[in-house]
């Protein structure tokens, strides 16, 4: 870094006087200012006036970042106007005038005060003008010129990112493009080589190299393998200068990953897998794993699994795990010890995706042998045949034979065999079974009607080892014997017409037989010997397990008969046959011309002769309309009755029957006693009446009624109790007595008003008068006596 900064130093200083040079050559010929034009005289002595510019203008240069210890001369202004005595004065106007740029009003000299970035700002447009020093009067017109900053090489290279990421396949071809690399330079890249970038590689040889002009990384080694090394760092530098000694760099780093190619077979890492499986092993069940590796990832290291030769094809199968990579051996059929001990299998593992850019270096798959043991395994009886199908009549006695299970050891000890019956599969115990031969017989008689097949399971155990057991169903078909009689095949009603035509068919029978179609139909219907002649009915078989009824004579009457009973013989085809007898019901009704039933009811004529259906209904509707007006009546009658007892609201004393009774205080305990609440009077032996009900009607007397307005409430009261002495029918029948009587014991008292004052002046009502119209009445009753005597 000394020796960038020192040798940036020395072009700076060169640059400067090289500048300054230029200037002392340029100036004489940039600014020959002259206010007077000059005149000529041509060939035919016309003189000629040519005006002269008062200022030559060209572009001023400073250069950036200039750092010395006086303001940077940047250019001298001179008007030829000016000679030299001072009365000129030199104005600088325009951008970064006075701050960046001063001017000397007297000799034209412009400096740069501060130092300057060409990457903030390229140049500056200034204003010049020449104006007299003592009146300030323009003596030239202004004129404009443009102050350039002239670049150095200050900034360094910058890559866009500070880290980069790359892929390649590997084994890619020497030159493969791997990623494309860019710096820039805030340098000026018209003005000399400052930004002229040139890229190397600096770290990563000699696996990539770079491109210098386009910054394109690329693979330098051939045959690169993910597997060796998958990751490599990268480290490219940019330099301005075009790479030049003194010039400026910027580095970066890139990350490059090979990916992966399917470049590598599996192999299996042993060339032999022992396995061993129990011969009591089911089909489906692991036998063992195998497993080949791929140094390959993602789909390039799929392995699939296969056999491809071995004794032990039809027996095993194997499946390829794909989380795990590994090929899984399951058994495909049942094994057996004694039949064979072992097995051999040759397994072979391929990769699932091959690329053809690399078949050369296959073939990718790898093979290994499989050896499997079967192990020997104490297995359970074995029947000689997988179900049983037996035969047995219905109806046969107790303890006939109904087949023969067998069972044996398939082990080598060949240990001896128990038959027992599951008891969940004969419920009902139809069957027994020989424990020591294995013979099924009955216990009770089977009937195939009620169930035709039965379907049993029969255990079989070792003797000396009850935990092997095996099952097996049997299936037991009950042989049909002719035990059921046909009948009809529904329940059949008959009907005839009155006016019914000899050798008219009415009705179609058939029947039904519980019994197997070999003991069944066909049907043969036939009328019972003592009615072959029935005056009335025939029959005649169809001979398709169906007969018909006729009638054989004709002039029916409901009147005379109005039902017949038909007995019919019906036999089946079975072995000996079996027959029996049915009746037919038919009922005689009245039909109209064409056939159709009207009725068969005998009631029909009396109805006729009597009164018509609708006759009927009309007199039943107006029952029913005279029923409801005669309830209608009843409930308004109901509903007009006066109460027993009048609550009219002026009519207060009625108002004293609506007082609750009042029991005793905290200390009474017995409050619902009746002996309790009697009148204390009757404690001294008189008793007015006694509390039952009355086997007479009482009728209270007029005279003792109050009238209607009286206001004299002692007399009311008084009154009240005396026709309630008096009769024992007025309920309740002892409520009246304890008006007079408090409990003892109470804290708050007495509560009621009957005793609660003794003359009429211990209490005041007079507030009564200020609670409104509706405690007038009760004013004007409990009001003082002077109130009393004014409302009077």
């Amino acid at each position: 870094m000394k020796e960038e900064r020192c040798l940036q130093a020395a072009l700076l200083c060169l640059g400067v006087l090289c500048y300054s040079h230029g200037l002392a050559t340029e100036r004489p010929s940039r600014a020959r200012p002259s206010l007077h034009g000059h005149r000529d005289r041509g060939k035919e002595g016309q003189v000629l006036h040519r005006s002269k510019r008062g200022w030559v203008w060209n572009q001023f240069f400073v250069i950036e970042e200039y750092t010395g210890p006086d303001p940077v001369l940047v250019g001298r202004l001179h008007s030829d106007i000016d000679s030299g005595d001072g009365n000129i004065k030199y104005i600088l106007s325009g951008e970064g005038a006075g701050i960046i740029f001063v001017i000397d009003d007297k000799s034209g000299n412009i400096h740069a005060t501060k130092t300057l970035d060409r990457e903030e700002r390229a140049q500056y447009t200034l204003t010049a003008q020449a104006v007299d020093r003592n009146t300030n009067r323009p003596l030239e017109p202004p004129s404009e010129f443009i102050v350039k900053v002239q670049d150095i090489n200050d900034n360094p290279p910058e890559f866009l990112h500070e880290n980069y990421h790359a892929n390649v396949p590997e084994r890619s071809n020497v030159g493969t493009s791997v990623i494309q690399v860019t710096a820039s330079d805030a340098d000026d890249p018209t003005y000399g080589n400052s930004a002229k970038l040139v890229y190397s590689i600096l770290e990563g040889q000699p696996y990539f190299s770079v491109e210098a002009q386009t910054g394109i990384i690329r693979t330098a080694l051939p045959n690169m393998d993910r597997e060796a090394k998958e990751e490599y760092h990268v480290v490219i530098q940019a330099k301005d200068m075009g790479g030049h000694m003194g010039g400026l760099s910027g580095t970066t780093k890139v990350t490059i990953t090979l990916t992966d190619v399917n470049d590598n077979p599996p192999k299996f890492p042993q060339s032999v897998y022992q396995m061993s499986v129990s011969e009591a092993a089911v089909p489906g069940e692991e036998v063992g794993r195998v497993k080949a590796k791929d140094p390959d990832i993602g789909e390039n290291g799929l392995v699939a699994y296969s056999i491809i030769d071995g004794d032990g094809m039809d027996m095993f199968e194997i499946t390829t795990d794909y989380e795990t990579q590994e090929g899984v051996v399951k058994l495909k059929k049942t094994l057996d010890y004694e039949t064979k001990k072992s097995y051999s299998l040759k397994v072979e593992a391929a990769n699932v995706h091959i690329d053809p850019k690399f078949i050369s270096n296959g073939p990718f798959k790898d093979t290994v042998t499989v050896k499997i043991a079967v192990e020997d395994a104490d297995e359970p009886p074995v029947f000689l045949k997988p179900s049983y199908i037996f035969e047995v009549q219905e109806n046969a006695a107790s303890g006939t034979v109904v087949g023969k299970v067998h069972a044996k050891d398939p082990d080598a000890a060949n240990s001896a065999i128990r038959y027992s019956i599951d008891r969940h599969t004969d419920l009902e115990r139809y069957f027994v079974i020989n424990a020591e031969d294995g013979n099924i017989k009955t216990i009770k008689a089977l009937d195939r009607e009620e169930m035709a097949w039965h379907n049993i399971s029969v255990f079989a155990v070792e003797v000396h080892k009850q935990h092997q057991e095996a099952k097996v169903p049997v299936a037991i078909k009950v042989v049909d014997v002719n035990d059921n009689a046909p009948k009809f095949a529904a329940t059949y009603e008959a009907f005839v017409c009155e006016n019914a035509r000899s050798n008219q068919q009415f009705i179609t029978i058939s029947a039904d037989d519980k019994d197997d179609s070999a003991n069944g139909p066909r049907f043969i219907f036939s009328l019972p010997p003592e009615i072959i002649h029935n005056p009335n009915f025939t029959l005649r078989d169809n001979r398709d397990n169906t007969a018909s009824v006729l009638v054989r004579r004709e002039g029916f009457s409901r009147q005379k008969q109005d039902l017949y009973l038909l007995p019919i013989v019906i036999s089946d085809g079975g072995v000996p046959p079996l027959s029996s007898t049915n009746t037919l019901s038919i009922r005689v009704c009245g039909c109209d011309g064409s056939g159709s039933l009207l009725s068969c009811n005998a009631e029909a004529y009396v109805l006729n002769a009597g009164l018509s259906t609708g006759a009927l209904i009309a007199i039943l509707a107006c029952i029913v309309i005279l029923l409801v007006i005669v309830v209608l009546f009843v409930t308004l009658k109901r509903q007009k009755k006066e109460p027993l007892i009048v609550f009219e609201e002026e009519d207060v004393r009625e108002n004293i029957i609506t007082y609750d009774d009042e029991g005793g205080g905290e200390e009474d305990t017995e409050a619902f006693d009746i002996a309790t609440l009697q009148n204390p009077d009757g404690i001294n032996g008189f008793i007015p009446r006694k509390d039952i009900k009355p086997e007479y009607q009482y009728l209270p007397r007029p005279g003792l009624r109050p009238t209607p307005n009286s206001v004299d409430v002692d007399d009311f009261i008084n009154t009240r109790i005396q026709e309630a002495d008096n009769d024992p029918t007025a309920p309740p029948y002892d409520s009246i007595q304890i008006y007079g009587y408090e409990g003892r014991g109470s804290v708050a008292g007495s509560l009621s008003s009957l005793e609660s004052a003794t003359t009429d002046s211990d209490l005041d009502y007079d507030y009564l008068q200020n609670w409104g119209p509706r405690f007038k009445k009760l004013a004007d009753l409990y009001g003082s006596k002077d109130t009393f005597d004014d409302d009077s």
